[in-house]
């Protein structure tokens, strides 16, 4: 009889799958508002400080934010022995493998619009990893838009990437950092499904922590120090934003509308990375930039209209 209510009942208060992934979207979307202000921030942040040390140390700062936060809330301050795994990929692909490949990139002469319009691929590798690791089963649309995207910025890659073995080597970076970033994506998405989206990436910054401490502090010692104020913004901004806050929002939209669909908003990023750099940093884009930022916008409007 219990059994019969229940069936009886939860339809009627069950979240619609439509309001469900509305919100997974839109959550989402602003993880891609922050995210999309890195590039421009860390280029910043190296004005003052070494690559590596941006990198690395910014992880050291979110991991002193997600402590306090665990702290505050008097949860555990690490994750339960079952998800360590998870947790060390999500270190090092959003950790280290993203920061680390995207800001050697940047420091080899990859110019911000070229490096937002390139991770523009992201989603698609989110997508693929969504399937094979969190058994999200995307439509024929959903991948005919997605690879849409993909081929969109391919194109872009192959014509405009800059000349001489750097820009080779700024490109194979790049690739790098997005490979990085949809593993750790996915896996936080993955996650979030049972807990709490600032709770994932807590913790995968505190697991982080016995390799990002040490580094830091010798980084700090041995590397050049310039600390002006613009460079002081941008890793504030990366370590606190770029590395924590960015990601409470990104994980639960991930959780909430389905790691594929909802990970296609990042499309969506390379037009903002274009509007910030040209706002903060004066840099100039050709028409061909755009055209590829907005080819991507276009096929994130198509995923957002499909089903997993």
């Amino acid at each position: 009889m219990k059994d019969q209510n229940s069936a009886i009942v939860e339809p009627l208060v069950a979240v619609p799958p439509v309001t469900r992934k509305s919100g997974g979207t839109g959550l989402a979307f602003l993880g891609v508002l922050a995210f999309s202000g890195s590039m421009p921030a860390t280029v910043f942040a190296m004005r003052g400080f070494d690559p590596w040390l941006v990198a690395i140390g910014r992880a050291l700062v979110a991991a002193v934010i997600a402590l306090v936060c665990l702290r505050a809330a008097r949860l555990p301050l690490l994750p339960p022995r079952r998800h360590w795994g998870s947790y060390t990929l999500i270190s090092l692909g959003v950790v280290f493998g993203f920061p680390v490949f995207s800001g050697l990139a940047l420091d080899l002469g990859a110019t911000t619009a070229h490096s937002a319009v390139v991770i523009g691929l992201l989603p698609a590798a989110t997508a693929a990893c969504a399937v094979l690791r969190a058994g999200e089963r995307p439509r024929p649309l959903f991948w005919v838009a997605c690879a849409a995207g993909a081929a969109a910025i391919t194109a872009f890659t192959v014509t405009r990437h800059g000349s001489g073995p750097e820009g080779a080597w700024a490109d194979l970076l790049l690739v790098g950092a997005l490979l990085s970033a949809a593993v750790g994506y996915t896996e936080g998405g993955r996650l979030a499904r049972e807990t709490p989206g600032w709770q994932v990436i807590s913790y995968a910054l505190v697991v982080s922590l016995p390799l990002t401490a040490p580094v830091t502090a010798v980084l700090a010692a041995t590397t050049p120090i310039h600390p002006s104020a613009e460079a002081l913004a941008g890793f504030a901004y990366v370590a606190a934003v770029s590395m924590f806050l960015g990601f409470i929002p990104w994980y639960a939209g991930l959780a909430r509308g389905g790691i594929a669909r909802a990970g296609q908003t990042q499309l969506t990023q390379p037009l903002l990375t274009l509007v910030w750099a040209w706002v903060l940093m004066g840099e100039r884009f050709g028409v061909v930039t755009v055209l590829g930022a907005l080819a991507v916008l276009v096929c994130v409007a198509v995923t957002q209209r499909t089903r997993t």
